[in-house]
């Protein structure tokens, strides 16, 4: 019996196309990733979305499929379907997005059957606030049994399951709060947002770093060449200098051998008159 089950092929999909409207794929999609982000760092919580998941081993019928779901206890890693039966456990928690074509069995069937699944909390929300009233609602087990979770006088609800506070905004975006520190987790475009000014400002930085230390070699050569030029002025008023006294020196020197010309013919005439009868 057991071999008959283990060949059992469990589809990954119905070949149904999954009909959303923008902002239930944009939530979904968005909360998916909030939370794969929130738990990046643990190899024993698996986060998935809109897979089937499989209750009944050798029933290929037992299956749903929810829109975001958290596991914890099992091993971070990609899947085609998650069997509960193989797995040893059911999702901690279930988002479901409702919508016009699925509130009423997302209040209804589902959400009976995540309680029999013991899936420990249960989450629906409504991104166009037109379906369920109020458009965030939560369930927790207690005593195999679903509870409304009571929103806090922010009318976040506080889940037990991921420790994250769970807030619809008027807009319709459901978000998660650290209640730790009070923030808002960042969604994917968020954060790549903020990347892209951090990367906007570090260019502008670099730019600025690349303006001064160009203004730097500007103003270091600058200096060189008045320093070289100084030098050189000062290096051709020595040259003049010099030559002012190099002619000095020529002059005096002039000066000194038309005196002792001038003596010496002095000299002469006075020996030539002593030679006269």
């Amino acid at each position: 019996m057991s071999t008959r089950r283990e060949s059992i092929d469990y589809p990954a999909s119905d070949g149904k196309p999954m009909a959303e409207t923008d902002v239930h794929v944009m939530e979904i999609a968005a909360a998916l990733e909030t939370l794969r982000l929130f738990f990046e760092d643990r190899a024993d919580v698996y986060v998935a979305a809109n897979n089937f998941i499989y209750y009944e081993e050798g029933d290929k019928t037992a299956r749903f499929s929810p829109d975001v779901y958290v596991v914890h206890g099992v091993k971070k890693k990609l899947r085609r379907t998650f069997n509960i039966w193989a797995e040893k456990h059911a999702p901690s928690i279930v988002f479901e997005a409702s919508s016009r074509s699925t509130w009423l069995e997302d209040i209804g069937n589902k959400k009976a059957l995540c309680q029999r699944l013991a899936v420990k909390e249960y989450i629906l929300f409504d991104p166009e606030r037109d379906y369920l009233k109020p458009a965030l609602q939560g369930f927790r087990l207690m005593n195999g049994q679903y509870i409304p979770i009571e929103p806090d006088a922010k009318d976040c609800l506080v889940s037990e399951t991921i420790d994250l506070k769970i807030m619809l905004t008027p807009e319709g975006r459901l978000r998660f709060i650290d209640p730790k520190t009070g923030t808002i987790l960042p969604r994917l475009r968020e954060l790549k947002l903020e990347a892209d000014a951090a990367k906007a400002e570090a260019h502008k930085a670099r730019t600025e770093t690349r303006r001064e230390a160009r203004g730097r070699r500007e103003a270091e050569l600058l200096a060189k060449r008045e320093a070289d030029a100084r030098r050189h002025a000062e290096q051709a008023a020595q040259r003049e200098a010099d030559a002012r006294r190099d002619a000095e020196l020529a002059t005096q020197r002039e000066a000194d051998a038309r005196k002792a010309a001038e003596a010496e013919i002095e000299r002469l005439k006075n020996e030539l008159k002593k030679l006269k009868p």
